[in-house]
């Protein structure tokens, strides 16, 4: 979804964007009635092996895609065949398809799936039962969805939920509980959680801990907690950064908490198309403070070709703080779908 997220989505303060969130409940209300719909309808196909699917309940930007690659790595790292599967939002190739980061671009399969594909077999498909089949075929033992926690096509063997744990101030993952587009939720919270098995809390690389109040809110659930760390140390030397994701502003804190002397930032909307105008823009402002352009692996990857060798990527990861748990999870729905 491409848009520029508004920051008052994430305050538990009503108060902060009032009229907007006023003005737009109507469709809230119509938004949860069909996705609610959707889901009650749905009759999930089991493809022939296990699924884990690894969502949130959130608009864009609580960290799947890296809690995904880091379920892939630790699948594989047990010598389970894992392949992962996208729906490819901002490519154009429909059909299932393994992506190839040597002949695929973002505007073919999307960029979240060329970041998968660094960690493992990636595959994109609009209709996820056709993807799952095709990989499958294809040799996968599980499949490990991205971004399917509202899609009800397949057949679920473990549903994970991932959640932006960071909550300075009055900041709040949730909001004030809004679904899209009075607030950031796709669905209400309990309902959303009701399909979950168990919760990973991604944290800033310096977040003291989870907020008691939030895990509160998972009740039973089990919850794993994660970090997103630096896989690499930012550049030396003053750099200007940019991003396009859902939440830019903590690509700036996470460049300010490693260390970056960072000179300026930029924002963009959320999967944004980065133009050769705003590219020679932000190169021209660079310049003028002796800088290099840093952006994150998943912008990187949606540059035009002539600027790669002009913006440094900055890759994160998703850090389990008891990983051999999070691996026994995964584990465990392999053996679940084998016992059935």
């Amino acid at each position: 979804m491409k848009l520029n997220t508004p920051r008052w989505w994430y305050t538990r303060d009503a108060r902060h964007g009032a009229a907007a969130r006023t003005l737009l409940r109507p469709l809230s209300w119509v938004w949860a009635g069909v996705t609610a719909r959707r889901i009650a309808r749905a009759e999930p196909v089991d493809p022939g092996v296990p699924v884990i699917s690894v969502g949130n309940l959130t608009v864009g930007g609580s960290g799947k895609t890296p809690v995904t690659r880091e379920a892939i790595r630790l699948l594989r790292e047990a010598g389970i065949d894992a392949h992962g599967l996208s729906r490819g939002y901002g490519g154009s190739l429909r059909e299932p398809t393994r992506v190839d980061a040597a002949i695929h671009t973002a505007a073919d399969v999307g960029d979240e799936p060329l970041m998968l594909a660094l960690g493992g077999p990636t595959w994109i498909a609009h209709d996820r039962v056709a993807g799952a089949r095709a990989a499958a075929a294809a040799g996968a033992a599980i499949m490990i969805l991205d971004d399917a926690h509202q899609n009800p096509t397949l057949k679920k063997t473990l549903s994970l939920v991932v959640v932006d744990g960071e909550t300075r101030g009055d900041e709040w993952p949730f909001g004030d509980g809004s679904v899209f587009p009075s607030g950031p939720m796709r669905e209400k919270l309990r309902t959303g959680l009701s399909r979950a098995d168990a919760v990973v809390v991604l944290l800033p690389a310096d977040a003291p801990g989870v907020d008691p109040e939030l895990l509160a809110a998972f009740g039973d659930l089990p919850v794993h907690v994660a970090r997103l760390t630096p896989a690499a140390p930012p550049p030396r030397g003053p750099i200007l950064g940019f991003a396009g994701i859902a939440k830019p502003w903590k690509v700036e804190r996470a460049l300010d908490a490693a260390g970056a002397e960072l000179v300026d930032f930029a924002p963009f909307p959320d999967h944004a198309a980065f133009r050769d105008a705003d590219l020679a823009f932000l190169a021209d402002r660079a310049s003028r403070f002796g800088a290099r352009l840093v952006t994150t692996e998943k912008d990187w990857f949606r540059l035009p070709p002539e600027w790669r060798t002009r913006v440094i990527s900055w890759p994160v990861k998703a850090t389990f703080e008891n990983e051999a748990a999070f691996q026994a999870l995964l584990l465990g729905a392999v053996r679940t779908y084998s016992a059935r």
